[in-house]
């Protein structure tokens, strides 16, 4: 039964002897060449200013959401888009009720608030 692993498990051990292999022969045959120039922290070219660990605003984290929600719910108009025709009246009730539950969200987003920039 263990016998269907076998090929699976040489090919993963292959993949990782490789990986090994690669960054050691890099590790040991690469320039070394450390400079305080190459060694300092880079960020746009400039030096960093401030704590690299700062926080940002919800804000961000927020409409990033809003976005990914709504961008996947238009992913439904395409299969739609293609049938249409054949669903008809009721196909047009049902995608017609669907935006509905989205403008209703939208609208609710909007009314609180999320989506001002500060």
């Amino acid at each position: 039964m263990l016998d269907a692993y076998v090929p699976l498990l040489a090919m993963v051990g292959i993949a990782v002897f490789i990986a090994v292999f690669v960054l050691s022969v890099s590790r040991i045959l690469g320039p070394q060449k450390p400079t305080v120039r190459k060694l300092a922290p880079y960020e746009s070219g400039m030096e960093p200013i401030g704590d690299a660990m700062a926080r940002f605003p919800i804000k961000f984290n927020l409409i990033a959401m809003i976005f990914i929600l709504f961008d996947v719910e238009v992913i439904f108009f395409f299969p739609y888009a293609l049938v249409y025709r054949q669903l008809g009246i009721p196909g047009l009730y049902e995608m017609g009720s669907f935006v509905l539950v989205l403008l209703v969200g939208l609208t609710y987003i909007w009314k609180k608030g999320a989506l001002t920039w500060d």
